[in-house]
């Protein structure tokens, strides 16, 4: 059986708690703030009326994402895969949901908003890492925001051993692509790209 409607869907399950309705705030309040400049990660979930849906990374030092006021936080878009598809979106939809991850701790923050993509140099400079500025960065109006419970981060056990497993149960990433391109780039060029990426290109 499919199910169709949101009234089955909602039918399927229980109503939802007093505090859970409760909980989700029109603005970002001290905790969230607080939340927020303490995380180094967080997903970023975005939506091209024509492509679908993108849900990306971003992480950097605790406090990389600067909340500017209640209703608006900004985020440096660091060197990447220059896919763009998250920047891409948001030029097309900027409707997007993000959730902040602190390691060690099993809740997680979650912001919705409305997003567009800023190039001033007088912003973007207070991102700057090395001497190196961001080309540029997402500002995003807050409409909803609100702590989310442990359970996801409680069932994977994400910041405990019970799960991890030594980086040799996956190939290295070069041989995973040279094989998913067919050999089209060699496992040794894919490999020094990636370790090239990853020493000259971070910022």
């Amino acid at each position: 059986m499919t199910i169709e409607t949101e009234k089955a869907l909602r039918d399927r399950y229980p109503d939802q708690s007093k505090i859970v309705r409760l909980k989700a705030l029109p603005a970002i309040d001290e905790h969230i703030a607080r939340f927020i400049s303490l995380s180094p990660f967080l997903v970023i979930g975005s939506n091209h009326p024509d492509r679908g849906t993108d849900v990306s990374p971003r992480g950097d030092a605790p406090g990389f994402v600067r909340v500017i006021d209640s209703n608006t936080v900004m985020i440096p878009d660091r060197p990447g895969n220059n896919r763009l598809d998250t920047l891409s979106n948001i030029t097309a939809n900027p409707d997007v949901g993000l959730v902040f991850m602190i390691p060690g701790v099993e809740e997680t923050a979650r912001v919705n908003g409305r997003a567009r993509i800023v190039t001033d140099e007088d912003l973007l400079g207070d991102f700057a890492v090395n001497g190196k500025i961001p080309r540029s960065a997402i500002l995003i109006d807050v409409t909803e925001a609100y702590l989310h419970c442990a359970k996801a981060l409680k069932r994977s056990k994400l910041w405990e051993d019970d799960y991890r497993i030594e980086r040799g149960e996956l190939p290295p990433l070069g041989k995973m692509v040279s094989d998913q391109i067919n050999g089209e780039i060699s496992v040794e060029d894919a490999e020094a790209g990636v370790e090239i990426s990853y020493r000259d290109r971070m910022y």
